[in-house]
């Protein structure tokens, strides 16, 4: 019996490419870059394994062809895919939970230290050649230990901030839809309006999923909520920021430092984070370990061969 065949749009790890092989016919893309014309690929696919940063709009599905049954992301969020279009083309959409929450978690943590203890400047100036010794004003940042953590979006990849953030002595307050249990909840503390919310983030981190409820959340209406001297976090969606008015409030100081993992149409970056030296930039690194990119692979390629079988997999998402 023929395998099904299976389009690829990134380069994957060996180990998942190796796994894509042995269960389908694989149409492997040696490229980590977005290939200009994914349409390509499809013809008489089954299957599609795509990429965050691949844009599947409704313009493509419409063009898929009609073999096309599933198309996997890999990723936990699935807003580059027009579900919509999907759905009315009885195309499947498989991604990646579970399986990336604590590395996503921890590089929210790494931007929230380094954007707090001003990391990325000291590198910066070692590097240069330019650093003369240590001095007592030499980058005097802010201590992260002790410190009122917002998270808005406690999901998986935020409660496991929060779980972090616990060992660091941080006080954890939370902006979501709906208050979680109290064994989820942990001893945080609820926020159904960000007028009680926002005031207390001496650090944000924002970890709310995509799409157009969420789009410019921190917005200058939001952020002049902030307490002045905030530091700001996002490993989620670019889309979540309004950059033009969080680059100004980082330019007036009123937000003190951010740290950034994800960007609005990425991988073009707002030119205004560029020259400003209170920001770290990360080039979407949020799920980046070996361990984590190998489960992610695992996780959408049985999902998608589940589909395929005929069977509902728990990594169904419409």
């Amino acid at each position: 019996m023929a395998k099904p065949v299976l389009f690829v749009t990134r380069r994957l790890p060996a180990s998942i490419e190796a796994l894509a092989a042995r269960d389908f016919t694989a149409r492997l893309t040696p490229s980590d870059i977005a290939i200009p014309d994914l349409l390509a690929g499809t013809d008489g696919a089954d299957a599609i394994l795509c990429c965050p940063g691949d844009m599947v709009d409704s313009g493509l599905i419409a063009a898929l062809p009609d073999t096309v049954k599933v198309i996997g992301t890999f990723s936990v969020g699935y807003d580059h895919i027009d579900m919509a279009a999907a759905k009315a083309r009885g195309i499947k959409i498989c991604n990646t939970p579970d399986v990336l929450s604590v590395a996503t978690a921890e590089c929210a943590m790494l931007l929230i230290l380094a954007a707090a203890r001003r990391a990325g400047e000291g590198e910066r100036l070692v590097r240069s050649g330019k650093w003369q010794g240590w001095a007592p004003t030499q980058l005097l940042g802010t201590q992260v230990s002790g410190r009122r953590l917002g998270i808005f979006g406690m999901g998986r990849i935020g409660r496991e901030i929060a779980r972090m953030a616990r060992g660091f002595d941080m006080d954890i307050h939370y902006r979501d839809q709906a208050r979680l249990p109290p064994d989820l909840e942990q001893g945080a503390v609820f926020h159904d309006n960000d007028d009680s919310f926002l005031p207390l983030c001496e650090v944000l981190s924002l970890n709310a999923p995509g799409g157009g409820g969420t789009r410019h959340w921190l917005s200058g209406e939001r952020i002049a909520k902030l307490p002045n001297g905030v530091v700001v976090v996002n490993a989620a969606r670019g889309s979540l920021v309004d950059d033009t008015a969080l680059i100004a409030a980082l330019r007036s100081g009123h937000v003190a430092a951010a740290g950034l993992d994800v960007y609005n149409g990425e991988p073009n970056v707002d030119p205004g984070y560029l020259s400003l030296e209170n920001v770290v930039l990360l080039p979407h690194l949020g799920s980046a370990t070996t361990e984590t990119r190998d489960a992610m692979g695992r996780v959408v390629l049985s999902g998608i061969a589940a589909v395929l079988a005929g069977q509902t997999p728990s990594n169904l998402v419409a």
